[in-house]
């Protein structure tokens, strides 16, 4: 499995605390099946300010403590990109990064207010080249007045990326019926942990892989969590990556009996 949104880099952001901590989640990681983690720390103006090069090289040192200690986990790049003035800008200058290189990019919305403007700042992303992956969109605290907008988003180009504890529970039943409700709908690419330290919040997929090949079969799974990834890291266009499943419409009201079953 390959996880492309994970807090692993130690000190930088709200993720892990200390070395000691990133080496505890790198092992719990390769124990549950993960081979590649892509660090992704906050960038957010005034609270966090990393740019790529910072970001790259705390990478570097954290990639050598790993291949030290013979914790056969790999690193690549990223960040958890909020959306704000001179995102783009910071794009094309290459001080904000996109995973691993490519033309996608982790893009987080504000959890508690919808963003003004939120469908047109993707489409602009979209329009530029890039693919926005927005992330955790079912743990949005808006996202009951606001579903539809996301199935919108896909159709124009962006993605979406569940987090694996929402489909566990950690995040309790709200966050589990509406992660669920994105599998059951067709809008779901890609599943990562969006891990921050060893302990609630920690590396693992495999339990919501087995969940999302319950829900869709093993060949959907198994793309959820490695088969889009691979090829994301090889900057392959959307076009190129297998689509998302086509679903049966569904009559309204069906959630409801999902919600109810998930709590």
């Amino acid at each position: 499995m390959i996880d492309l949104h994970c807090h692993i880099l130690p000190g930088i952001d709200d993720g892990s605390r200390s070395l000691e901590m990133s080496l505890e989640m790198a092992r719990m990681a390769v124990d549950d099946g993960i081979t590649m983690t892509a660090c992704t720390p906050h960038i957010y103006p005034g609270l966090y300010m990393n740019d790529t090069a910072g970001i790259t090289a705390a990478r570097d040192r954290l990639q050598r403590e790993f291949d030290e200690r013979g914790i056969p986990l790999k690193l690549t790049i990223g960040a958890d990109v909020h959306l704000v003035p001179g995102l783009l800008d910071g794009l094309r200058a290459g001080t904000v990064p996109t995973l691993h290189g490519t033309r996608y990019l982790l893009l987080e919305p504000s959890h508690h207010v919808a963003p003004p403007h939120f469908e047109d700042s993707v489409f602009r992303l979209v329009a530029e080249g890039y693919v926005p992956v927005i992330t955790h969109p079912e743990r949005l605290t808006w996202i009951e007045d606001h579903y539809a907008v996301f199935g919108h988003l896909v159709r124009q180009g962006a993605w979406m990326q569940l987090t694996a504890a929402s489909l566990t529970g950690v995040f309790g039943a709200r966050a589990k019926y509406w992660s669920e409700r994105f599998l059951a709908d067709g809008l779901t690419h890609i599943l990562a942990t969006d891990a921050h330290s060893n302990g609630r919040r920690s590396p693992r997929m495999s339990q919501a892989r087995e969940i999302a090949e319950r829900m869709l079969g093993r060949e959907e799974a198994d793309l959820l969590v490695r088969g889009r990834q691979e090829r994301m890291l090889r900057n392959e266009p959307p076009s190129a990556v297998p689509p998302l499943p086509q679903v049966e419409p569904r009559r309204e009201g069906w959630w409801q009996k999902l919600f109810s079953a998930a709590r």
